[in-house]
């Protein structure tokens, strides 16, 4: 597994930023998937990892629909689950996502689906804790 150092060094692949989560919950679950969400911070080389190393190519695979928003910006408008305003900071605190990367798993109203995963501890077993959260948010999301 490549390194978080390593990681950091690569080219920052972003993932979709939305304007609006309502939007991005319901193409979700049009789906029959989750929306997952991963609040990030520029420069986060664990960020950088959970990015490229799990949500992109799953993704572009096809597996997940998955955004990003960025704990500290302020300027941009986001559209939260209930048609309310605000930036992506104010969102992110106001779901008490405090550390950098939380990836969270939500339903087309905004409920959260499965436990979020906050950090990354073990990064050899980020995938598994990943897959884990995904099945969880999809049983829930199809009963």
């Amino acid at each position: 597994m490549t390194s978080v150092a390593q990681a950091a060094t690569r080219p920052n692949l972003a993932l979709p930023t939305p304007s609006s989560l309502r939007a991005a919950a319901q193409a979700a679950t049009a789906k029959g998937e989750p929306l997952v969400v991963m609040t990030t911070l520029p420069g986060c080389p664990y960020c950088d990892l959970v990015r490229q190393h799990h949500l992109l190519p799953m993704l572009r695979a096809g597996e997940v629909v998955a955004v990003q928003v960025d704990t500290r910006d302020r300027r941009t408008l986001l559209q939260g689950f209930k048609g309310e305003s605000s930036s992506p900071a104010e969102q992110v605190a106001n779901w008490k996502a405090k550390f950098a990367p939380t990836v969270l798993f939500f339903g087309a109203r905004g409920e959260e689906l499965a436990e979020r995963l906050e950090g990354v501890a073990v990064p050899d077993f980020y995938g598994e804790y990943l897959e884990a959260r995904l099945s969880e948010a999809r049983r829930k999301l199809s009963k």
